[in-house]
């Protein structure tokens, strides 16, 4: 234990090796990520899809077939989801495998969504951009499984309108874990971050329903703010609220505008939560100073 210490003492003081690392390790994250975001939703659709069937007593054999084929995040293989041609893994590499491929399938030459190398190198730059903001330490290491977990909500919320328990709840678990280290915050604060997070949205959902009848968010958004608190602690949640209303108003707005978006179709809250959660996260006491200082304040 003593020489994983000291061995990781004399790499953090080596930035020509941690920065390198850290960017191969982000990389090799983001593909993963790429599996997580596709697979968690599958599961959680044939999971329910087997739960109501239980429930009901019906006897299903696309669902008994479906049983013997569970998913989970290393089972099955990869696969082409045109072709079904097992993807080897020198084609797997991230970014590099797909512009060598130039975009396509290696043996269909099936066109691939060029959102798989834009998670990988965004969570491979974001992943170096806090290693570089906060240290090769136990507070820039903790902070990057928060900031993969952040892009995977996101995506996912982006396909599916879901923000998965499988993720949220560890999420806040780990954030109240970290601070009971005092790593980012107090424990106080970071509980209280929990609670007010939770009801502060889950106040609005009712109030919004009550008046209007209709549903203006899920539950999974309270669970992700109530994450967010815990890891930021109560004095943050104000700002990620804010921080979330602004990043939603420029993307649907630049969405209607740029991409001709029905302002009808309803949007997903979480991916905005992250978004903002991040941003406070990393900036958020130089946005407070930079406000109080505005107003002629001081913090």
């Amino acid at each position: 234990m003593e020489s994983i210490s000291f061995l990781f003492s004399q790499v953090s003081l080596l930035p020509s090796i941690y920065y390198p690392l850290t960017l191969l390790v982000g990389l090799l994250v983001g593909s993963f990520l790429n599996v997580v975001i596709f697979r968690i939703p599958k599961m959680m659709e044939q999971e329910f899809r087997s739960e109501c069937c239980d429930f009901l007593t019906i006897n299903d054999e696309k669902i008994k077939q479906s049983k013997d084929k569970k998913i989970t995040l290393s089972t099955p293989n990869s696969t082409c989801p045109s072709c079904q041609t097992p993807i080897k893994p020198w084609h797997n590499i991230p970014v590099i495998s797909y512009l060598f491929l130039r975009g396509k399938c290696a043996n269909c030459k099936t066109h691939i969504s060029v959102r798989y190398p834009i998670v990988e190198a965004a969570t491979g730059l974001l992943s170096l951009l806090t290693i570089y903001l906060l240290g090769f330490n136990s507070a820039g290491l903790v902070a990057l499984v928060l900031l993969w977990s952040l892009i995977c909500l996101t995506m996912i919320d982006i396909d599916t309108q879901l923000l998965p328990d499988s993720i949220t709840l560890p999420l806040l678990w780990l954030g109240l874990i970290a601070n009971y280290f005092g790593l980012y915050t107090s424990l106080e604060d970071a509980l209280l971050g929990a609670i007010f997070g939770y009801l502060s949205l889950w106040s609005v959902f009712w109030l919004f329903k009550i008046i209007t009848g209709k549903e203006g968010m899920g539950y999974g958004d309270f669970k992700l703010l109530a994450a967010l608190g815990a890891w930021m602690g109560w004095q943050f949640l104000p700002l990620i609220i804010l921080l979330s209303s602004l990043v939603g108003a420029v993307i649907g707005i630049a969405g209607i505008i740029i991409l001709g978006r029905n302002k009808n179709i309803p949007i997903p809250f979480g991916p905005y939560l992250a978004i903002a959660g991040w941003i406070a996260f990393i900036w958020g006491e130089r946005i407070i100073d930079f406000y109080f200082q505005f107003i002629g304040l001081t913090a």
